[in-house]
């Protein structure tokens, strides 16, 4: 299946790369979501955020956590796939690189969404299920 039918009306939230922590954390609480894309006007990506980056910058830091910016914790070597990528190739892409959530973006680099690895193992369950049922149908035919 093309992700691009996941990601149909599924809403990407943003952050500035000048916000604070403070507001990441929120933000991140706030929309029940792990991972918020960096982008200063939604559209261009400049980064992208999760817990596991707020929780990586705290040994040896806690004191100074409250004064840092996103900017001082995204990840800027940004994995983004197009909307005609395949369930099977992003969960290659998300074991191979580790990583839990990919922006969606258009052919002019553009965010139009992000897909997680919750969807996508969703979507890949979904998948065999349907198989299953189809195999079980045509044995017992």
């Amino acid at each position: 299946m093309k992700i691009g039918t996941l990601i149909a009306g599924k809403r990407v939230e943003t952050i500035s790369p000048s916000a604070s922590v403070h507001d990441l954390v929120n933000a991140l609480n706030v929309h029940q979501v792990g991972a918020l894309v960096v982008s200063p006007d939604g559209r261009r990506i400049e980064g992208i955020v999760s817990e596991r980056d707020v929780v990586r910058s705290m040994p040896g830091k806690l004191d100074q956590l409250i004064g840092m910016h996103v900017r001082d914790l995204m990840t800027v070597d940004v994995v983004t796939c197009k909307s005609d990528a395949t369930v099977a190739e992003l969960m290659k892409i998300m074991t191979e690189r580790r990583i839990r959530h990919i922006p969606v973006v258009d052919e002019d680099e553009n965010l139009i969404s992000i897909i997680s690895i919750g969807d996508v193992v969703k979507e890949h369950i979904s998948e065999l299920d349907t198989e299953r049922k189809a195999l079980r149908d045509y044995v017992n035919s």
